[in-house]
C-alpha cells in the first residue's frame, strides 16, 4: 500500500516538473522555428523561466467575477487538472507497481469526461465569451472523440488485448505503425485536436474570442488549466508511442528510456504544428472528422476485420 502510494506520489512529480519544463521546450522552439528571441533572462540560458512562471501565477491573487456561479468556477479547473493526472496511471514503465488490465477502457472513460471541464469553465464564468469558447471546444473534443475511438479499435483488434503493457510488447519486431500508416496518420491529428492545439485550438480564437473558455481565470485557476492542457499533450504523445510506436521489452530500464525519446519526439510534432500552420476555419475542421477521419476509420477498420475473419 505505501508503495504505491509513493510510487504514485513520485509519478505526479515528474509529471509537473516534465510539464513545466515542456513549455520552456515550447516557447524555446518556437522561437528557434520563427527565428527570434525565446525566454533566455532568467537564470542560465532561461532554465529557470518555468519556476518563475509558476511562482509569478502561484502568488497572484485569485479573482473572483462578480457573477461567475462560484463552486463549478473553482472545480473546473480542479477537476479538468485531476483527469488529466489520472491518466498517467496508464503509463507501462518498468517500475509501475501494478497494470490496468482493462487499460483501454480506462483510457476512453477519463478521456471522454475532459468535455466537462471545459464546459463547467465555459458556463460557470457567465461570460458570452467564455461559453462560446467552451461550445466550441466541446462540439470539437466530441465529434473528434468518436474518430479517436475508432482508430483506437485497431491496435485492440491486431492484438486482442485491452493492457497498453501487452500492446507495448506485441510490437517487439515491427510497429504498428508500419502496418497501418495512415491510421496512425489519423490517430495523431485526432490527437491534435483532441488536445485543442494549433491549427486545431478554436477554444481560443483571439480575434473573436480573446482566451476562450479560460477567459475568466487567472492565478491558480489559470495555472491548473495550463497544467491539465500540457499534460495532457504529453500523455497523448506516450499513448501515441505505445500503440503504433511500442517495442522494446518491458521491465528494464532501457524500455523507459526509449519510449521517453519517442514521447519527446511526438510532443515536437505538436510544437511544429503550431509554429508551421495558421489555424482552420471552423467548419473545415469539422467537416475534416464526419466526412474524411470517420469514413476512413470505418473502412480501414472493415478491412482489418474481413482480413481477421478470413483467418479463422
Amino acid at each position: 500500500m505505501y508503495l504505491s502510494f509513493f510510487s504514485c506520489l513520485f509519478t505526479y512529480i515528474c509529471i509537473l516538473l516534465a510539464v513545466a519544463f515542456f513549455t520552456l521546450f515550447e516557447r524555446k522552439g518556437l522561437s528557434y522555428i520563427q527565428i527570434r528571441k525565446g525566454p533566455n533572462k532568467v537564470g542560465l540560458a532561461g532554465l529557470p523561466q518555468p519556476l518563475a512562471d509558476a511562482a509569478k501565477l502561484l502568488t497572484k491573487e485569485v479573482a473572483k467575477p462578480t457573477m461567475a456561479n462560484y463552486s463549478p468556477y473553482f472545480a473546473a479547473p480542479i477537476f479538468s487538472f485531476i483527469l488529466a493526472l489520472l491518466l498517467w496511471q496508464l503509463y507501462p514503465s518498468a517500475f509501475s507497481v501494478s497494470y490496468f488490465k482493462w487499460g483501454v477502457l480506462f483510457f476512453l472513460c477519463v478521456s471522454s469526461l475532459n468535455v466537462y471541464g471545459t464546459l463547467l469553465a465555459g458556463w460557470a464564468s457567465n461570460s458570452k465569451y467564455a461559453l462560446l469558447g467552451s461550445l466550441r471546444a466541446i462540439a470539437q473534443t466530441i465529434s473528434y472523440e468518436i474518430s479517436m475511438a475508432l482508430i483506437l479499435l485497431f491496435p485492440l483488434f491486431l492484438i486482442k488485448s485491452f493492457s497498453f503493457s501487452k500492446i507495448m510488447e506485441s510490437q517487439e519486431w515491427i510497429w504498428l505503425a508500419f502496418l497501418m500508416a495512415p491510421a496512425a496518420f489519423l490517430w495523431f491529428v485526432t490527437c491534435v485536436a483532441e488536445t485543442n492545439r494549433a491549427p486545431f485550438d478554436f477554444a481560443e480564437g483571439e480575434s473573436e474570442l480573446v482566451s476562450g473558455f479560460n477567459i475568466e481565470y487567472g492565478s491558480v485557476g489559470f495555472a491548473l488549466i495550463f497544467l491539465a492542457e500540457y499534460a495532457n499533450i504529453l500523455v497523448m504523445s506516450l499513448f501515441s508511442s505505445v500503440l503504433f510506436f511500442g517495442g522494446t521489452e518491458m521491465f528494464i530500464l532501457s524500455s523507459d528510456i526509449v519510449t521517453m525519446m519517442k514521447v519527446l519526439f511526438f510532443a515536437f510534432l505538436f510544437i511544429w504544428l503550431r509554429a508551421s500552420y495558421p489555424r482552420f476555419r471552423y467548419d473545415l475542421l469539422m467537416g475534416i472528422t464526419w466526412k474524411g477521419f470517420l469514413p476512413a476509420a470505418l473502412v480501414f477498420l472493415l478491412l482489418i476485420l474481413v482480413s481477421l475473419f478470413m483467418q479463422m
